[in-house]
């Protein structure tokens, strides 16, 4: 047989839940002043009184969780408003208009949770860890949980915690030192082969940064150091463990990883050897230490910070997926000035191609041509000029020759008288007789012999 159950409960002094289903006509009762009724199916099922005061409760008639809790939230309620001093242990305050704290005693590990909503929040907000505060509100039950808590509505700055106040000492010994200054930090290479991890054994950390280091680029390789994360053990630990991996030639970069914790528990990556450690390690040194929130003296030193071991992952290993389309896109662009450089080179072959002087090259020779056309036929007129003018002229000397020759003087009847020296006989006394003379006529010479002069 399939029996059904229906359950009803009411918070509150008189209400009551009730059990019915198909089992037959029968009833019973179970325990003292609980009634269950069970009845046949379609019968309305008989509730059950509850107990009204806790004193009244039995293991057969309890209070539900919800009811007992709120009687705890009455009961709060009533509790008067008060001024606590504590050190901020943590401290949450990513929602706008919310802030979450857990408020630490100064002499012992006792804790109180404290919630800050509105205005009072926004006071809260620039308040950091490690500090000593003076808080006002009263106590509040969360009751989905059953939770206490210290619903603030004032806060007040007293100063800083012990641990805190040795902590920020340190920061000011180092930082005069120039530990933390930018000039000493290295700049991470871009493709890394090999990753020093220094991390807890099994620890959540040390998953996130393989894992996501893979999923980012498959080929990458670790060298994983385990050290203690928190406790006495954990500075020499790490520090040994920086040192060692920066002698390794093969370590590229190294990152020291922890999960969130409380301050305390981070304390140990604030100690001065670890910080020295990380300051001589010439190989690029991350820091992913705890949440975003959170903060150490190493996160000062590293080359690097990470909010998370996960964000280490992502800022330390580059994205294959992103660099094959950064190479992908690097391909195109230079596509695309090669071939705007092709199509600029075509168009001026185009170009040059529609230029006469290669659609009809013997235009080329034309001005030439017509340049040494035009210089013959200016020469020619030049040589013909310079000739008529030295005809005339020789035909004026050749006038001017055959006036004042002696062969015009012949032509007209005249004739020269050469002694046998050949001189020109112009007296005749000086002519001996027997001499040889010659005598130049018009045509031909005669050779005489003088006689009585």
């Amino acid at each position: 047989m399939t029996d059904s159950f229906t359950l009803f409960q009411a918070q509150g002094a008189g209400a009551g839940y009730e059990v019915g289903g198909a089992v037959g006509a029968a009833s019973t009762s179970v325990g003292s002043g609980a009634n269950v009724g069970v009845a046949s199916a379609g019968q309305q099922p008989q509730p059950r009184e509850l107990p009204a005061m806790a004193s009244q409760t039995t293991k057969e008639n309890p209070w539900p969780v919800s009811l007992l809790s709120s009687k705890f939230a009455t009961a709060v309620e009533r509790w008067p408003a008060a001024w606590v001093t504590g050190q901020i242990h943590q401290m949450n305050a990513r929602r706008p208009g919310q802030v979450y704290m857990t408020l630490r005693d100064n002499e012992s590990s006792t804790q109180m949770e404290v919630v800050f909503f509105g205005a009072p929040a926004y006071q809260a907000a620039s308040f950091q860890q490690g500090d000593l505060v003076v808080i006002h509100g009263k106590a509040s039950i969360y009751q989905a949980r059953t939770s206490l808590s210290l619903r603030a509505d004032e806060i007040h700055h007293v100063g800083r915690g012990g641990l805190m106040e040795q902590i920020e000492l340190l920061r000011k010994k180092l930082k005069g030192e120039g530990l933390f200054d930018a000039e000493r930090k290295v700049p991470l290479p871009r493709f890394p082969k090999t990753l020093g991890l220094i991390c807890a054994p099994g620890a959540r950390a040390e998953g996130d940064v393989i894992t996501n280091s893979r999923l980012r680029w498959p080929s990458m390789d670790f060298i994983v150091k385990h050290v203690h994360v928190q406790g006495s053990s954990c500075p020499p630990e790490v520090s040994a463990a920086i040192a060692e991996l920066d002698a390794d030639p093969a370590v590229d970069v190294i990152i020291v990883a922890r999960g969130g914790g409380a301050f305390e528990d981070l304390i140990g990556f604030s100690d001065e050897g670890v910080v020295r450690a990380a300051a001589a390690c010439t190989t690029p040194l991350v820091s992913a230490i705890g949440h975003e929130d959170d903060w150490t003296l190493l996160d000062l030193v590293a080359d690097l910070r990470a909010s998370t071991p996960t964000d280490a992952a992502k800022r330390v290993v580059p994205d294959v997926r992103e660099e094959l389309a950064f190479v992908a896109d690097g391909r195109r662009r230079a596509l695309a000035v090669l071939q705007r450089r092709v199509d600029v080179e075509r168009q001026r072959l185009a170009a040059y191609a529609q230029r006469p002087s290669l659609t009809h090259p013997q235009s080329i020779l034309d001005k030439p041509g017509q340049f040494i056309r035009d210089s013959r036929s200016r020469m020619r007129t030049a040589m013909n000029f310079f000739t008529a003018d030295a005809t005339s002229t020789v035909d004026k000397l050749h006038a001017t020759l055959t006036a004042l020759s002696p062969q015009s003087t012949l032509d007209r009847g005249y004739a020269v008288v050469q002694d046998a020296t050949g001189t020109v006989v112009v007296d005749a006394s000086r002519i001996h007789e027997g001499e040889h003379i010659t005598i130049t006529l018009k045509s031909g010479k005669i050779h005489a012999q003088t006689q009585n002069s």
